[in-house]
């Protein structure tokens, strides 16, 4: 497997150079298009209320609805990395979004329950697509400023999932499921700018083709050391996505029950919090940049834990708050561990993103499938007692060697 130059860790004496050569045009498509991608992605989540009437759906089916389109989504994604690492694919970005337009349209035309798996399914597959090689096309035109780039790339797409409740309470509920359609039009815009990126992709990529590695990794784990980080970060990612996904999936049912407020009152809700999720989601990359990833990843997983742990027992105007603090904390972990991951394994780039997209993914539609059963078998309110433990699982970060430390000693 050929290894490119960009996907190497840069020596410190070029790191300025490389600020300079930071494409913020393709970082701001490649954001925009991350957040069309999950504000349609979203939807379905949003529009979870109005699936429960309109079908009769227990919480079981509405788990497995999301376990369709995250497992979907988790299953293809390293195999898509795997496959562009080998030979990128600039026009597979529109063609992914093309699976995401068949799928929005089926969920609005949906008849019955099996079809509505069929419409996540089409949903996960487009995203499959979209998310290795979008992150691929964040670290080429990063310039060297990883973090950034990848902050910059989520920021979208956490802003995209804060708009689909916001949308489906404005939208949606006074127009019926059937509205779902109009969202078509955001697909095909993303489809437009992604045939725009798809070009510079294929240019940049061909330009930097034709020139030979000239820096070599200067890491020097083992394969165990390697093996056992990646272990500790996968672990770290199922307590922030098992915890994220009963927030995403069930937040507006717990505020119902728990508080007797309206469907639209409960969507703004979740949009509050999510609109946290894309704020927080900046903060991780350029602070892990300058002062380094692991230190964002302790702060974010096991810095959450207090708050988590305080709401279940806070009052609605608490519960928005915390949220909100939980939502900023927590999503700023993301963007540290794929660029720590990254560093740990250079020139698999799509692998990496692949997997830990993935990953993600598929614990979210574990944990919304788990979490739908235990709310069936013991009430809303258990969920958020039981899950409020999980950030706690942060404390293992300790075992992650220090990848920025290692670098520099090799530069010194």
């Amino acid at each position: 497997m050929q290894t490119r130059v960009d996907d190497l860790p840069l020596p410190a004496a070029s790191t300025s150079h490389a600020e300079h050569g930071t494409e913020f045009r393709i970082l701001g498509a490649i954001s925009f298009s991350h957040l069309l991608n999950d504000m349609i992605q979203s939807l379905i989540l949003a529009i979870y209320p109005i699936l429960k009437s309109n079908f009769d759906l227990s919480f079981a089916q509405i788990g497995l609805i999301t376990l369709t389109y995250q497992i979907t989504a988790s299953l293809l994604q390293p195999a898509v990395g795997i496959i562009t690492d080998k030979k990128p694919m600039p026009y597979s970005l529109p063609v992914g979004m093309g699976f995401s337009l068949c799928g929005l349209l089926l969920l609005a035309t949906a008849p019955n329950f099996a079809v509505l798996l069929v419409a996540a399914a089409l949903v996960g597959t487009g995203s499959s697509v979209f998310h290795p090689e979008s992150s691929r096309v964040a670290r080429m035109a990063s310039g060297g400023r990883h973090g950034l780039a990848q902050s910059l790339f989520q920021v979208g797409g956490n802003a995209g999932a804060s708009l689909g409740p916001l949308l489906a309470a404005w939208i949606i509920v006074p127009h019926g499921r059937g509205s779902v359609a109009w969202f078509s039009l955001a697909a095909l815009l993303a489809i437009v700018v992604l045939l725009q990126v798809s070009r510079w992709y294929r240019d940049h990529h061909a330009v930097r083709g034709k020139a030979k590695a000239r820096h070599a990794s200067l890491l020097t784990l083992t394969r165990a050391q390697v093996a056992w980080s990646l272990l500790v970060l996968g672990l770290l990612i199922f307590s922030k996505y098992f915890y994220l996904a009963s927030i995403s999936s069930y937040y507006t049912f717990y505020l119902i029950h728990k508080f007797g407020v309206s469907v639209p009152n409960a969507q703004t809700h979740l949009f509050v919090f999510l609109f946290a999720v894309a704020a927080g989601s900046l903060i991780g990359g350029p602070v892990g940049d300058r002062i380094g990833r692991k230190w964002v990843i302790w702060a974010s997983i096991l810095g959450v834990a207090p708050f988590t742990l305080l709401l279940p027992h806070a009052n609605l105007f608490w519960t928005g708050v915390l949220t909100v603090v939980i939502g900023l904390i927590l999503s700023s972990a993301f963007s540290a561990i794929l660029v720590y991951a990254q560093e740990l394994i250079p020139g698999r780039v799509g692998m990496i993103s692949g997997l830990f997209f993935g990953f993600a993914f598929g614990m979210g539609g574990i944990g919304a499938a788990v979490l739908g059963h235990i709310a069936d078998a013991r009430g809303i309110e258990y969920v958020y007692g039981v899950c409020a433990y999980l950030p706690l699982i942060g404390m293992i970060t300790v075992f992650l060697p220090d990848v920025e430390k290692k670098v520099r000693v090799g530069q010194a």
